[in-house]
């Protein structure tokens, strides 16, 4: 009967949290390396299972905070994995979610204790299970997300030269972008707050910074408009 709980059967439900970095060499993914079996000694994203009291965003956070100490962080819902051999141990149902961080933010010391380390998107090592479908899926929603919204700002430090942002963005689309075209586009969007401070490292006249309008960026994002980078 459909209402007979005692007779269906239990699976683990787990969530799975690719974690986006961002720094002067591109874009960047946050990996563990797995200290149990099975598949001990071998690379893997950063997750645990539901707990009886949690709903999935809330693991996420659970998960994100234990592995890099970060709250509020910008994360995203993915796609639910139910092979049934994907993990060998117990039947296993994985939700994934992608989430962004600052690089210069997270605490360092936590990562290393759990034996993370930061790995270029395109030199990342071999993952357990189907932990490489699910980072390919991420990276395809994160572009698709950037080209139409303008996310990706937690991956910048809190001031930032629009360079840095173009760097970024070019990064994470994988593409180059012109550059002239990209400012108007941005700057239309009237979501950062230009300062009277110059970043005087990046050229002997000096680049202004930014910070970016988290009002006016939040409203953005709730809105209904493409960006098309």
């Amino acid at each position: 009967m459909l209402n007979s709980y005692s007779s269906a059967d239990k699976v683990l439900l787990a969530v799975d949290c690719i974690i986006f970095g961002f720094d002067n060499e591109g874009l960047k993914i946050l990996l563990i390396k797995r200290d149990f079996e099975p598949e001990k000694g071998k690379w893997s994203l950063m997750g645990g299972f539901l707990k009886r009291d949690e709903v999935l965003d809330d693991a996420a956070i659970r998960i994100l905070n234990t592995y890099t100490g970060l709250n509020d962080i910008y994360m995203e819902q993915l796609y639910a994995y139910s092979e049934i051999d994907r993990d060998p141990v117990e039947r296993t149902i994985s939700v994934s979610y992608y989430a962004l961080i600052n690089i210069e933010n997270h605490n360092a010391e936590l990562i290393k204790n759990y034996h993370a380390q930061w790995f270029s998107v395109a030199d990342a090592p071999n993952l357990i299970f189907d932990h490489n479908e699910m980072v390919q899926h991420a990276i395809r929603r994160l572009r698709y997300r950037t080209s139409i919204k303008p996310i990706g700002f937690e991956l910048l430090p809190e001031k930032f030269t629009m360079r840095q942002l173009l760097e970024l963005y070019e990064a994470i689309l994988s593409k180059e972008l012109d550059k002239r075209n990209f400012i108007s586009k941005i700057n239309s969007l009237e979501i950062l707050n230009k300062l009277d401070e110059k970043d005087m490292q990046s050229s002997r006249k000096g680049s202004y910074l930014y910070t970016f309008n988290k009002e006016k960026y939040e409203e953005k994002l709730l809105n209904d408009f493409v960006l098309n980078l």
